[in-house]
Order: C-alpha cells, then structure tokens, then sequence
C-alpha cells in the first residue's frame, strides 16, 4: 500500500513524500527511525488508469545486477545522481524504472541514499538499507554494495538451485493428479456400465477394480450432500457431486490455513511444524545457519553494532522458531555476555557456529570468519538438494507406475473375467 506523508526533520523543516508500507503505523515507524516527526499520513490516491507492473516485484537477478552496477559506477567516481539516471534508463524491468525514478529524485533533493530505499521495503528489505546506511556514513559506498551483490548472487543461486529441483516432481505430481481424477471421473464410470451390460447382474468385478470404478461413481454423485439438510434444501447445491462439495471443502480448509499462517501465531506454529519434518528440517536449518553467518558478518563489516545487526539479522532468518533463539541472544548480549554463549545453548545452532564466534570474538575478525560458515552450509544446502532431487525422480517414477499399473489393472482383469464368461457360453 502506498502512502503520501508531510513530516519535519531535526532543523524544523518540512518534508514530504510517499512511501510503500503495510500500514500506517509501519510509516510512521519508518519516518522516527529516519529522525523525522511525522505530521499528516495519508493512504495515496490510486489513479484511475490502469498499471500493468503496479503490483509486481523486482526479480533478484535484476536487483543483482543493479547493486554490481551501481557498485561499479561509485568506485569509478561517477556522481550518485548521475549514476542513478544511468542505471534507471538501462533496466529493463518497468517497476524498477519506476523505483528508480523515485529514489533518483530523492537523492538528487538531498535524501540519503539509504532513506530513499526505505521508502520502497518490498524491495530493498531492511539489510540492505541498512548496510548501505553503515557505508554512506563510513564512505565505503562502492564496497558495502559490492558486499550486498555477492550475497544477493548466492541468493538467487540457491533459490535457482530449491527451484530447479522442485520444478521435476511438482510437474509429474500435477499431471498424475490430473490424468488419474480425470481417468477416474470420466472414463471409469463408462467401462463399469459396459462391464455391467456385458457381465450381466451377476456379474462381480474385482474388489480393487470396485474400488476404482466405485471412486469415480461417489466423486460425481450427489449423495454426502442429500445427507446434509441446510445444503439439501438448496436446489443448485443439492444437484452439485460430491467433487466439488470436497473441493469446496478443501478450498476453505487451504484458505483458513494461508490466513492463520500470515498471522503472528500461526507463523511460529508453521515454522515449528517444517522443522519437524525430516529432510525438510536439514535444508532449513543450513539456510537458516548460512544466512545468518553471511548477514550478521556483512552488517559488522560494515560498521552496524552487535545489537542492531543482530536486530537485522533476525528478521532475514526465514523461520520465526530460531529468530526467537536470536532474540534471545541480542539480550544475552545487552546483559553483557559474548555472542558466542547464547549461542552455544541453541536447539538448532550446530556447535562449530558458537564455536567460529568464540575465534572471531577473541581475534576481532568476526566478519572475516563466519563468511567460511557461510560459504561451508551453501554448499552443504547445494549437496542436498542435488541428493533429495535424485531421490525424489526415482520416487515420483514408482508412483506414477503404481497409478498406471492399478488403473490398467482394473480394466484388464475384469475384461479378461468377460472373455472367460463369453467364452464359456
């Protein structure tokens, strides 16, 4: 959502701009920690014309590429304005020239670059700003933006990489789906009569072909919704199969799920429940470890304090289960005790992160150690991927085989039952 906003700065002097956020209070959250005061917040007139990249996303690979560029530019010495413009005419991506066009004229106003990120969170979250916070104040611009085009590279390897393995089973899963209900629903429920015609009353199909042929007659019948009395008094309703009273059912069962998830509640009930599931678990937690060593490194490099780059940090876990664990740390921390302690007591945090800590804690070399932990789980999340993939393919060929060989083997037994009884005759 977009909001229009008039605030004053330290000098008294007042401001105005717009913003994305998810609601008002976010804005306002957002204008204190920049130092303003704000004074009218309002939700921004849509116009009435329609946009057809109003509600995409940035890709990673661009926002990749815009971060090596930009880098680029500023080591070279081109002025941030200049480089900006540049960069905002070269994109391809129509939202991000849209971005761009914005924070350019920030900029060029005397905003800090990093403010002007900050206006757009969707798409540069909150590490980034604040790295490129810390490197405008350092004047190590052109290396914190280095720093983040690395990290933003690794990112969109490793989601290339979950991508590239999900993409074979996910498509062999949907036609199975599909071919088999459509198997079921269609094309059964005609053989069974032809069977019943031919056979005559007497006849008697196996029992796994009447489980099947039996499946297809139940999906499409309207009986479980006779039973019910507020739908049978509906005609439409009551004239509906079964199929779609499940679909319907399942439909709102999948639709309360999402929205109690999106919930603060319901996200730390979910990210409980995938690290219980066991392959699953494995993949989390190295992310989890990766991205908290390349995160937590990378904002120390840049010169943010323990205690806000642990903040930070929290928040680029992905799993609200182990950002509970850092928020516990950051206070450990505030107390006075070394990262390294809390650490070590962690559920989920493996001994050689506590451990690597404790080395770049005692040698002042934390950024420098913990990207080794990093690049070490990547690699490790990258081998298991590689290996669930080649144990899902075989998987997903069995079943698929099974399906086929269950569905030919309700036709053919009971057609070969027929020749036996025609023949007899």
């Amino acid at each position: 959502m977009k909001f229009t906003y008039k605030a004053t700065n330290k000098e008294g002097h007042t401001i105005s701009g717009n913003v994305d956020a998810d609601s008002r209070q976010a804005v306002v959250a957002l204008l204190k920690k920049q130092g303003y005061q704000p004074v009218v917040i309002s939700t921004e007139k849509k116009n009435l014309n329609f946009n057809l990249w109003e509600n995409k996303k940035v890709k990673l690979q661009d926002l990749v590429v815009f971060s090596r560029q930009l880098a680029t530019m500023v080591s070279a010495g081109v002025p941030l304005v200049r480089s900006l413009s540049s960069l905002q005419s070269d994109t391809e991506s129509l939202y991000l020239k849209e971005i761009l066009t914005s924070i350019t004229k920030d900029v060029e106003s005397g905003m800090q670059l990093a403010d002007a990120f900050a206006k757009f969170p969707k798409v540069f979250d909150e590490i980034f700003v604040s790295m490129v916070r810390a490197g405008e104040e350092g004047g190590i611009l052109d290396d914190i933006l280095k720093r983040l085009a690395s990290m933003k590279e690794i990112e969109a390897s490793i989601r290339k990489k979950i991508f590239s393995a999900m993409m074979y089973p996910v498509v062999i899963l949907c036609v199975t789906i599909v071919a088999f209900f459509g198997i079921v629903l269609f094309i059964m429920p005609k053989i069974s009569q032809l069977f019943t015609q031919l056979g005559g009353p007497n006849a008697k199909l196996p029992l796994y072909a009447r489980v099947v042929f039996g499946s297809g007659t139940f999906l499409l019948s309207p009986s479980v919704i006779k039973l019910i009395p507020l739908l049978n008094t509906v005609p439409v309703l009551s004239k509906l199969p079964n199929l779609f009273l499940f679909t319907i059912i399942i439909a709102i069962i999948v639709i309360y799920l999402v929205r109690y998830i999106h919930t603060p509640k319901g996200r730390v009930w979910f990210d409980g429940v995938l690290l219980k599931i066991p392959v699953l678990k494995v993949i989390i937690l190295k992310l989890a470890i990766a991205r908290f060593a390349r995160t937590f490194s990378s904002l120390m490099g840049a010169g943010v304090n323990v205690l806000d780059a642990l903040e930070t940090t929290q928040r680029a876990i992905g799993n609200k289960v182990i950002e509970a664990e850092l928020q516990f740390a950051a206070k450990e921390v505030q107390n006075g005790k070394q990262l390294s302690e809390p650490i070590s007591q962690s559920k989920h945090f493996p001994p050689i992160v506590s451990q690597m800590l404790m080395v770049g804690e005692e040698t002042g070399q934390i950024d420098a150690v913990l990207p080794k932990i990093a690049d070490f789980y990547e690699e490790e999340v990258g081998v298991t991927i590689d290996g669930l993939a080649s144990i899902i393919e075989p998987i997903m060929i069995v079943l698929l085989g099974a399906g086929v060989g269950l569905i030919a083997a309700s036709i053919m037994g009971p057609i070969a039952d027929l020749t036996k009884v025609v023949g007899n005759n």
